[in-house]
């Protein structure tokens, strides 16, 4: 492609790349690296910790953390509209301030009032600072080549727990659970309050006028048929998805295996993760959105009942875990598009926030589903069963997603 049909397909978008900060892409990287590191995958690291030094119980501290990811997904939706009217930069710095803010109350909490009182302002961070609003951010200044650079944040998103988890244990070995996140939140704040205020001060591109789908009103394609189906495919996918995770150390504990070896299975979908998003642009070319999203939730649900129906040998199932890994790595691009794909980028920050609020909410609620229900189930082997029928559940649900653009639009090969 020329760099004129390139400008030309950028303007037609409401971007091009006059309008891109040159900044702005490696900052994301840095900042969804520090915010998710600091922000959400601290809390697993420390909360044994906490429950020990406190003395209240694990499963109120893990309903505080649950309460945030559940107050970062209804935020979001409101965020997503701001985000469409006046880009990222304000957003995302006033975000990364009230991260700061929400670690100080989590770590000077001398009850579990305030401690979850704290989670839920750390929900709105998270809508204000994670994926949701670095994707629009990338999707307007970036479009038609937005799948590169989102990509490429979501590849250094997935160092985040390869980097701060470690940290983190390591922070924790010398220091109280509490200066521990002292720490991380001078980190959180030195590193991504300077980013995004700096870095994001390129002009919001208009909305585009001549996108190359059509883009109905917001409003209207919210309430449309194949929005609200996908919106349901996504949320029983998410849901499957975040409870296989959580659930896949207990289940291998339940064939025998080692806590250690447990651990690296689960460990070893993240490079599966890294591994996926670099061809996902591939995939990109060679099909539809509705297939793609039809083929990628079938082949979690996939997945998902080979971990139920092969106990072993070890091997088979690091096998299986690269393959789960590569598969969510997948569907984490797949809803960063699925908007852009069918309706444009118009109201891109409106939509996929309204899209992301009850995926968010029930990957939220999967652990605590997930652990209660395998109990009446009789453990761990039936509920991935299960949740390899929700994901079939969701597939059968994805071919009925697409809109006439989409329909009428061939895979590009």
């Amino acid at each position: 492609m020329t760099t004129s049909s390139t400008r030309q397909r950028g303007a037609a978008t409401g971007s091009g790349d006059r309008s891109r900060p040159r900044a702005a892409l490696p900052a994301l990287c840095a900042t969804q690296i520090v915010s998710w590191g600091i922000v959400y995958y601290a809390f697993p690291v420390l909360n044994p910790q906490i429950t020990a030094a406190t003395g209240w119980p694990a499963g109120a501290t893990t309903a505080a953390f649950s309460l945030g990811l559940v107050v970062s997904a209804l935020a979001g939706i409101r965020v997503g509209r701001i985000l469409d009217r006046r880009g990222p930069r304000t957003v995302m710095t006033a975000g990364s301030v009230l991260g700061v803010v929400s670690l100080l109350i989590v770590a000077a909490a001398p009850n579990v009032p305030v401690f979850i009182a704290g989670w839920a302002l750390a929900g709105l961070a998270m809508a204000a600072t994670f994926y949701q609003p670095a994707f629009a951010a990338l999707t307007r200044w970036w479009a038609p080549d937005h799948i590169r650079a989102l990509t490429v944040v979501t590849l250094a998103g997935g160092l985040a727990s390869t980097v701060f988890a470690p940290l983190t244990a390591a922070l924790a070995d010398h220091l109280s659970w509490r200066h521990t996140y002292l720490v991380l939140a001078g980190i959180l704040a030195a590193v991504t309050i300077p980013a995004h205020a700096l870095a994001l001060r390129a002009p919001w591109p208009d909305a585009p006028t001549t996108p190359a789908h059509t883009t109905a009103g917001a409003a209207n394609v919210g309430r449309s048929r194949p929005f609200l189906l996908l919106a349901a495919a996504f949320t029983l996918s998410s849901f499957a998805m975040y409870a296989v995770v959580i659930a896949l150390v207990p289940l291998l504990l339940e064939h025998g295996y080692t806590t250690s070896q447990a651990a690296w299975a689960l460990g070893i979908g993240g490079a599966g993760q890294t591994l996926g998003r670099t061809l996902y642009a591939a995939l990109a070319r060679r099909t539809t959105p509705t297939a793609r999203t039809t083929i990628l939730i079938a082949l979690g649900g996939l997945t998902t009942a080979a971990f139920a129906a092969a106990p072993g040998p070890y091997g088979l199932l690091i096998v299986v875990s690269v393959v789960a890994g590569m598969v969510r790595g997948n569907l984490t691009l797949l809803q960063a598009t699925a908007v852009t794909d069918r309706w444009g980028t118009a109201h891109y920050g409106r939509l996929s926030g309204l899209l992301a609020a009850p995926a968010t909410t029930a990957a939220a609620l999967a652990p605590f589903a997930g652990a209660a229900l395998a109990v009446p189930l009789g453990g761990y082997g039936p509920l991935f069963c299960l949740l390899a029928a929700v994901s079939v559940a969701a597939a059968l649900i994805a071919p009925w997603t697409a809109t006439g653009a989409v329909r009428r639009r061939s895979p590009r090969l």
